[in-house]
């Protein structure tokens, strides 16, 4: 009778693998070690890895071995930027690892430089990238000063959803923010219901609960609602009053990205979005 390895065997083996490859590709003077003599093996050592990660030499020689062990996202963002990893492999070793990236916002391979001039040519008109878990990609100088300073968030903060329930900021932009925070919540769940296993999800759901009394008592009532486009206002801190029509092009599927974009409804709305990408670009 045949058997086939626990699918965690295999994940920890492929982890393995891709570690030792990683390691043995990089050479002392890449990230700022003597080259040594009497050099058995190409690339780093174990011990250099482990140095450069602020993580035991046994328990980063246990990972390269397969070793049954516990890796926390903290250790491998760690080990992440020790390998010199690109964003792919970077995201191709949280994803063997069966972790979550605590930076996910940091990189997206995905925003190619087209897709970044096309954000910048989009300004006055506030644009941005997200993907269906509402975090932010990208955005454009006038969407990052729309609802809060986005630039002064950390990268792994930006996420709509979390920042309408915990930036006061952002908060304090939207005008009707009980109705955005159940129309929110609502499209969260159903895009939900296809991503229940996936760690970035439940993490996220996690965050939001342990955060928000608001947001707790909002999702214990499993409303669900699709995606669509609407007229929405928002009250900027510093040019006032703004009616916009917001706006969704799918750059994939359904579940994948979307460029969203806050149209201005009216001739006020446009000149206040225009001072508004003026004093952007000035602090820039």
């Amino acid at each position: 009778m045949t058997t086939m390895a626990p699918e965690t065997d295999v994940r920890r083996h492929e982890l393995a693998g891709f570690l030792r490859s990683r390691r043995e590709r990089i050479t002392p003077e890449q990230v700022g070690l003597a080259p040594g003599s009497r050099r058995r093996t190409p690339g780093l050592r174990r011990e250099e890895v482990a140095q450069l990660s602020a993580v035991g030499v046994t328990w980063y020689t246990w990972l390269e071995q397969a070793r049954d062990i516990q890796v926390s996202p903290q250790v491998l963002d760690a080990i992440a930027r020790s390998l010199l990893l690109d964003p792919s492999e970077r995201t191709h070793l949280f994803a063997l690892a069966g972790a979550v990236d605590p930076a996910p916002g940091a990189t997206c391979a995905g925003i190619t430089p087209a897709l970044s001039a096309l954000l910048e040519q989009l300004d006055p008109i506030p644009a941005c990238i997200q993907n269906s878990r509402y975090d932010i990609l990208a955005y454009n100088r006038t969407y990052g000063r729309l609802l809060c300073d986005l630039d002064a968030v950390a990268p792994e903060d930006r996420n709509c959803l979390l920042l309408a329930f915990t930036n006061e900021a952002w908060r304090s932009s939207i005008v009707d923010l009980d109705g955005a925070h159940r129309v929110m919540a609502a499209k969260f769940r159903a895009s939900m219901a296809g991503h229940l296993a996936e760690p970035p999800w439940k993490a996220l759901l996690k965050r939001l609960e342990t955060a928000s009394p608001e947001f707790r008592e909002i999702w214990a009532r499993h409303e669900v609602v699709g995606v669509g486009d609407k007229t929405k206002w928002f009250h900027n801190r510093e040019v006032g009053p703004l009616k916009v029509d917001h706006t969704s092009l799918w750059l994939g599927p359904l579940s994948g990205p979307r460029l969203v974009t806050y149209v201005p409804a009216d001739t006020e709305s446009r000149e206040r979005l225009e001072r508004l990408y003026t004093l952007a670009s000035t602090a820039a």
